[in-house]
């Protein structure tokens, strides 16, 4: 059986990056098809292995604009030839759902979220756009959302990143979804009983994270905030940062590790759809204060490991602080590492690959064969 993988781009490191890793150890030798890759900022473990990119990858600087490509995409997915390939599995926020496969090819699709800004995020999107490209996105939008929905409907079978995202791909694309959710890294340490001194972000630089709403309530509260990570935003939140945030950028997984392990609390802002860095959070010991909404309902235990606060609003976080320093949590680091340790990556690989072949033995049944027999008649 040939199977490929197919990841919408390949640009940075990501929690989609993540998954497809994942994957890639289950099925070694499969081909990852891409809409674009980024040699020097890509993921670092794909370097050697076979990554195949459409056509966009031609145009100059596609790898810096593929995002303002919007209406390219489709076309790019559905010019691949995959007819080689007896199943294939993408990880999809965005179009590569658009590929066409054999009608005996299965397609299983791992879904981090319908596109966002399509969809639930549109007016939020909107709202932070520029005139030109709100412009342009107001007149191609509707045929964007057509296209999306269709292309969902080629998938076999879906499989949602937590039960968040299989309610909007039963809500936007009509379709039913099994939850798996993805596998999370483990900090290898040991946890520390000492409190840290600083509470922690962990995330790419990018509005609907709402890391401005983190540091505003730190600025107003006095509060040491540490900010791990990189993006398009980095200028505005640094203009709007007090002398107690510190910018750490981007740092190696054992850096992070050991500054997860000496943090206070990790603070969740935003509205996520599943959210790994929480999991990354806890498995250190760290409670989480998130914004109770999205993923964070599926991976924090309120009162327990962490604390949710009711708005995306700086008064909300701010409340939320020092409701956590007055009362604490009631797990102990210990229990907050063993909470995380369901989403691991080896029970993801493990569930996943079961579903793979689980689906594969029923797909393969529901398909109708013909033959002839003697008297010339067809039978199935």
């Amino acid at each position: 059986m040939k199977i490929a993988i197919v990841q919408e781009w390949m640009v940075s490191i990501g929690g989609s990056e993540k998954v497809v890793y994942d994957i890639h150890k289950i099925f070694p030798d499969a081909p990852i098809y891409t809409l674009v890759y980024d040699k020097k900022n890509g993921p670092s473990w794909v370097k050697d292995l076979d990554i195949r990119t459409t056509k966009v990858q031609k145009i100059p600087f596609a790898t810096k604009i593929y995002k303002n490509l919007l209406t390219f995409m489709p076309k790019a997915w559905e010019a691949l030839d995959l007819t080689e390939f007896d199943l294939i599995i993408s990880s999809n926020h965005s179009f590569d759902k658009c590929i066409i496969t054999r009608p005996d090819a299965l397609h299983i699709c791992y879904c981090h979220s319908p596109i966002r800004y399509v969809w639930d995020l549109y007016h939020e999107y909107m709202r932070g756009a520029g005139f030109l490209k709100r412009l342009v996105f107001k007149h191609s939008v509707s045929k964007l959302r057509i296209i999306d929905y269709v292309s969902a409907q080629r998938v076999d079978y879906f499989v949602a990143n937590s039960y968040n995202i299989a309610n909007r791909i039963r809500k936007f694309y009509k379709r039913e979804a099994d939850v798996i959710y993805p596998g999370c890294p483990i900090n290898k340490f040991d946890v520390m009983d000492n409190e840290g001194d600083y509470y922690l972000i962990v995330s790419r630089f990018v509005y609907y994270k709402r890391i401005d709403l983190a540091i505003e309530a730190c600025n107003r509260l006095g509060k040491k905030l540490v900010i791990v990570g990189k993006g398009g935003e980095e200028k505005k939140l640094k203009k709007i940062a007090g002398n107690t945030i510190e910018f750490k950028g981007f740092c190696s997984d054992d850096e992070l590790e050991q500054i997860y392990l000496n943090a206070k609390a990790f603070l969740f802002p935003g509205d996520e759809d599943f959210g790994i860095t929480p999991v990354e959070a806890q498995s250190a010991g760290l409670p989480v204060l998130a914004y109770g909404k999205g993923g964070a309902l599926e991976t924090v235990l309120d009162g327990k490991t962490g604390m949710f606060f009711s708005e995306q609003s700086v008064e909300s976080l701010v409340e939320c602080i020092e409701r956590f320093e007055k009362e604490g949590v009631e797990y102990s680091k210990k229990q907050i590492r063993k909470h995380s340790m369901i989403f691991s990556e080896e029970r993801f690989s493990r569930e996943f690959q079961a579903y793979v072949f689980n689906k594969l033995e029923e797909f393969h049944k529901s398909l109708k064969y013909y033959k002839e027999d003697n008297s010339g008649i067809l039978f199935k």
